[in-house]
């Protein structure tokens, strides 16, 4: 195009351009293609979306990193080979990352350059709709990660600068910048970047058929002051007043709104670290219109304990307290960590807790060390404890399941570009020889569990103990009696807990079972009988086995 003051010609890439492809060896840029592939090639799609899940049991993947090879991995790999993985572990929802077209790989899709293109560096896009497709077929839901909160600030192949100007899509000067990005932000006042972002939202729902999304940094959106620097304490001021940006705000409650009319069983997450008030309130209630949000406060705590309190030091009434603080009404994903927390500079959970013992104490032929039998147990544990008392949705990201080791980094030069830790290592659980099976294994017995007994889209836990001396946690959800024994030394013999319902009880989940790597100290099909006489709270009482560092799931024989 020619800028008409200066007459200036400059070259970009279309806005709305549907496939951008890299050659490397002669550019770094990306090239705009005109994608019509003959009647014969073009994707037909086979499958209806499938309900929309009463409980969202989220699995967070990332196409290129989905394979143990050192290499990118296609979205068709994806497609035959990760998506039976996820089907068979138990989850509903996959959350795609890094679909939209992002020119730098180690930005892990968050850079958007093409917000209309499918990463040409996986495959096509016919591959992708086959992908998309495929889940639905198996009845998985399919949630692409949303990148509206910024953009990538490339010129010859991104939006900046489209005009010549700094202003088309984006606020001018200092206000459009993202300082700790390094990146551009939209403009969301601005008429045609609202038809832009919504068009964008509709055309990922029809093209490839996603079934909703996760949006990325909406607290951003939300303030003027993006987050940075800035600390919430939950005083209303905070959330009504002058910092508030009230066109993201805006921009959010129509991006729900269109959404939730055009698609009514639409899914969208909100990744939002405020805690802004009826963020998932429907708008007619007064609210933005979110169906999630991100429980962000969680893995915070674990990484935070992990580092700086020895095990003795966990508070039983503070974790309690992370978990079930949040605000009633409004469905919250719960998570131990995700992909935040595997990033390099930071370590997966099963790295902190055996750290060098996973490279020579995994097999099952090696010694069952201290540090490996903590590990397991707290792996387990923690998974547990946040599906069942942390909110109305979980989420893993790909991999920790089955406890991932170290952390991930994208090729780039700062590691001479390598693909060594941009990788799933799936051949670890399939490795019978490791130990990394019993984490895997207790995952999907763990989702299956929940597919059964629905505690997710249950109400809200009672909690009827948190004892800090014994640090012995239970609590009760969905019919279900959930027991935890925190304590690093201590097992206890008939302990007693309260119980609401009177019956009969049998385990149905136990961190401590053989199969998952524990030493079977409860045996399978023991009954336990429930005592009339009032106990913390509840109607009647059990008594019951604890061992150190275990935690088991009781339910009715009659729900067997």
């Amino acid at each position: 195009m020619v800028i008409p003051t200066s007459h200036e010609r400059i070259e970009r890439v279309p806005a709305w351009i549907k496939r951008v492809t890299q050659d490397i060896n002669f550019s770094p840029g990306y090239d705009a293609v005109f994608w019509n592939p003959p009647q014969s090639e073009k994707y037909t799609f086979k499958h209806a979306r499938p309900p929309k899940p009463q409980s969202a049991r989220i699995y967070e993947a990332h196409v290129g990193i989905s394979s143990p090879e050192l290499r990118i991995t296609t979205y068709k790999e994806f497609t035959y080979h990760t998506l039976p993985r996820i089907k068979r572990l138990g989850y509903n929802v996959i959350q795609l990352m890094a679909i939209m077209e992002h020119a730098y790989y180690a930005s892990f899709g968050y850079q958007i350059n093409s917000f209309f293109a499918a990463s040409s560096r996986f495959g096509t896009p016919e591959d992708l709709k086959e992908l998309v497709d495929t889940a639905h077929e198996m009845g998985l839901t399919v949630l692409l990660d949303m990148v509206h909160s910024h953009a990538s600030k490339n010129t010859i192949d991104g939006l900046n600068q489209f005009d010549g100007t700094d202003h088309l899509y984006f606020h001018e000067g200092a206000k459009g910048r993202h300082e700790q990005w390094d990146s551009r932000l939209f403009n969301y006042g601005n008429h045609e970047v609202l038809r832009f972002l919504l068009s964008n939202l509709r055309f990922w729902m029809d093209e490839y058929r996603f079934d909703g999304f996760r949006f990325d940094g909406v607290t951003s959106m939300l303030y003027t002051h993006h987050g940075i620097g800035t600390g919430f304490s939950g005083g209303y001021h905070e959330y009504f007043g002058p910092n508030v940006d009230e066109d993201g705000v805006v921009y959010l409650m129509l991006a729900n709104e269109m959404l939730h009319s055009l698609y009514p069983n639409c899914i969208t997450i909100a990744e939002d670290v405020s805690g802004m008030p009826a963020l998932c309130i429907a708008l007619s209630l007064g609210g933005i219109g979110f169906d999630y949000r991100l429980a962000m406060a969680i893995p915070d705590m674990y990484i935070k304990w992990l580092k700086e309190k020895e095990d003795s030091e966990w508070d039983m009434g503070a974790l309690c307290f992370t978990l079930i603080n949040r605000r009633h009404g409004e469905k919250t994903i719960a998570y131990a960590e995700s992909h935040d927390q595997a990033l390099v500079g930071d370590k997966s959970l099963l790295m902190w807790l055996c750290d060098k013992e996973l490279y020579t104490n995994m097999s099952i032929l090696s010694a069952y060390t201290s540090v490996i039998e903590r590990g397991l147990s707290l792996h387990k544990m923690i998974r547990l404890i946040t599906h069942g008392l942390g909110g109305e949705g979980y989420l893993n990201f790909e991999g920790n399941e089955f406890g991932h080791p170290e952390w991930l980094d994208f090729p780039r030069d700062g590691n001479n570009n390598s693909y060594w830790y941009a990788r799933r290592q799936f051949n670890l659980p399939d490795d019978d020889m490791l130990r990394y099976k019993f984490l895997n294994d207790f995952d999907g017995k763990m989702q299956w569990t929940e597919e059964k007994y629905g505690w997710l889209h249950s109400d809200q836990a009672y909690v009827s103990l948190k004892n800090e001396l014994d640090k012995v946690i239970v609590f009760e959800r969905a019919g279900l009696l959930w027991i935890f024994n925190f304590h690093p030394t201590k097992s206890f013999t008939d302990y007693r807990v309260g119980i609401e319902a009177a019956g009969t009880y049998q385990i149905v989940l136990d961190t401590d079972d053989p199969a998952f790597g524990g030493f079977g100290r409860n045996a399978k099909g023991t009954r336990f009988f429930t005592t009339p006489f009032e106990w913390n709270g509840r109607k009647n009482f059990l008594q019951t086995y604890l061992p150190t560092r275990t935690a088991i799931v009781l339910a009715l024989e009659s729900t067997l």
